[in-house]
Formats: C-alpha cells, structure tokens, sequence
C-alpha cells in the first residue's frame, strides 16, 4: 500500500498518516464486529454519523464538496482532515468498548459522540489558528507532495 502512495506522488509523513487511519479504521470496524455488526451498510451509516459530527456532513457530502467522484475520500484529505478523522473514529472505539451497546441506535449515539469529540477539537484548533480544517482541496490535478511545497511558499 505504501509504494502505491509513493508512485501517486504523496509525502512520506501524509503516507504515515495515511497508512495510521488505515490501522485505527481496521480497529474500529473489528470493535464492531465484536458487537455483532458485520453488514457494510451499518458501517456506512454508523461511519457517516461520525463524519456529520465531526465535520457537519456525511462522506458523500464530503466527496462532494471535493469534487470527487469514485475516488477515496481520505485518499484527498490533507494531513489534518486525516488526523480528524482518526481521532473521531478512534474516540468512536474507545466509546463503544467502554459503553457495549447493545442495539444499532446505541451504536449510533456512540459513533455521534465520538465524532463530537473529534468536532470539538477541530473547531478548538479552527479558533487558535483562524484557518479552517475542512478544504475542498483535492489530489486530482497533482500530486499532494507538490501542494504542499507550493503551499510553503
């Protein structure tokens, strides 16, 4: 998987990051399956109520704003858009280990309040630096290491 990210033009530290959410996804999805979910449409659901907490709208919406089509969502997010959505999706574990749930309405409160905890520490940073996280930027026209050399510039 990294040598494909590599010949795509992305950096090595988006590729850690990449490849990190990768892992914490894999962690979640099996806390899940513990709980008895194993239907692709629960943890599409349950994934886009992470999403509208932390970020105010679904992956679809999200893919949307950034003009992509069938490409990977986080194959486009920058570095922190990454970092947001692990930590949602981490905090989202850690919630369902520590409260079991044992319905889909359960498991969709906790994916809701793991994703608020993402939110909050998005907007927190948001009002430190006066810039936001969400972007519409996009690696379909270059390479993300290329952006974000210009973007030092």
């Amino acid at each position: 998987m990294k040598e494909i990210y590599e010949q795509k033009g992305y950096s090595k530290s988006w590729i850690d990051r990449r490849l990190r959410g990768i892992a914490v996804r894999q962690g979640l999805t099996d806390e899940w399956k513990k709980r008895g979910l194993n239907k692709q449409e629960d943890f599409s659901i349950l994934t886009a109520e992470i999403s509208k907490a932390a970020f105010g709208m679904t992956p679809s919406e999200y893919k949307k704003l950034k003009k992509l089509d069938k490409e990977n969502l986080r194959d486009h997010m920058t570095d922190l858009e990454l970092i947001f959505t692990m930590l949602g999706e981490a905090s989202t574990t850690e919630i369902e280990k520590f409260k079991d749930p044992k319905t889909f309405l359960q498991h969709k409160k906790a994916s809701r309040e793991g994703g608020t905890i993402s939110k909050n520490a998005r907007l927190e940073l948001e009002r430190k630096t006066k810039r936001k996280i969400i972007t519409k930027e996009n690696y379909l026209d270059k390479p993300e290491s290329q952006k974000r050399i210009e973007s030092k510039k």
